[in-house]
């Protein structure tokens, strides 16, 4: 079986570096993309787009349908950590760790021991237990919203500057996995849960794809944006950047979920206990 995979990797490299070999030179510019493609992106994107990020405007526009497929390979690998790793074990009984609030004393509880009440002053902690540090945890209360608000800065400005779905989404995804690094997994569990990361990672992935589908619904090609102007009550131009904007909050939601969403599984180990 390994003599095989080997020979099908060596095989499609050979395939991949012989159609290497039809590719223009590098900086040719009598190539195909130097002549045609990017001139007419740098002087006609403003125009037909209204976006002056040129970046932008050939990544959700022009080249719509690549970007769609990288949000939903993105969302792909999401599925696959989730299948890879992901591990549902039967609650068995275990040796529970118990820490104060007040004085950070641990306590070792044996299977049938006493568990304390809620109301006692002790808190239920795992064997990976690191001691409380109000220094980072206040310190990450206060960035985490302001980190938010950021991501969401530049998913919405991407149109005006250097940003988009795939920054702000990365962004946004790295404020949850700051506070599960600060606090524990369990408590970011608590406010961003999994079925909430599954849910919004496919959300993302939709927002994208029906978009395209209105398209078609209007009569025109599949993320040919400028048929949804009656739906804006705009021109058609103003019609594409308005939905260059709505595919870019798919890609954010879409990377900040599927981000979140492999980070609970890798830190565990698929058991979404304590986490890193």
């Amino acid at each position: 079986m390994r003599v095989f995979a080997l020979f099908l990797v060596l095989c499609t490299g050979g395939l991949l570096i012989y159609g290497t070999v039809d590719f223009p030179n590098w900086a040719d510019p009598s190539s195909p993309a130097s002549t045609f493609v990017s001139p007419h992106y740098i002087e006609k994107a403003l125009e037909e787009t209204a976006v002056p990020n040129l970046v932008t405007a050939v990544l959700a526009d022009y080249r719509g349908y690549d970007t769609m497929l990288e949000t939903a390979v993105i969302f792909v690998a999401g599925v696959v950590c989730y299948f890879l790793l992901r591990t549902y074990q039967s609650k068995t009984k275990k040796t529970r760790y118990f820490r104060h609030a007040s004085t950070n004393i641990v306590i070792n509880i044996e299977p049938g021991g006493k568990v304390p009440n809620e109301g006692s002053g002790f808190e239920p902690i795992d064997p990976t237990w690191a001691p409380y540090d109000l220094i980072t945890k206040t310190s990450c209360r206060l960035l985490i919203p302001f980190i938010q608000i950021f991501a969401l800065y530049v998913i919405t400005h991407g149109h005006y500057s250097p940003g988009g779905g795939f920054q702000g989404g990365v962004i946004f995804g790295a404020s949850f996995i700051l506070f599960a690094i600060a606090f524990d997994l369990k408590h970011s569990l608590g406010r961003f849960k999994e079925k909430t990361s599954n849910l919004f990672s496919s959300i993302g992935v939709l927002i994208y794809v029906g978009t395209g589908t209105l398209s078609l619904l209007f009569g025109a090609a599949f993320l040919d944006y400028s048929a949804l102007a009656p739906i804006f009550g705009t021109d058609p131009v103003m019609a594409r950047s308005y939905a260059i904007l709505i595919v870019e909050i798919g890609v954010g939601v879409a990377v900040m979920a599927v981000m979140v969403w492999i980070y609970y599984n890798l830190s565990s180990g698929g058991k979404h206990e304590e986490g890193l």
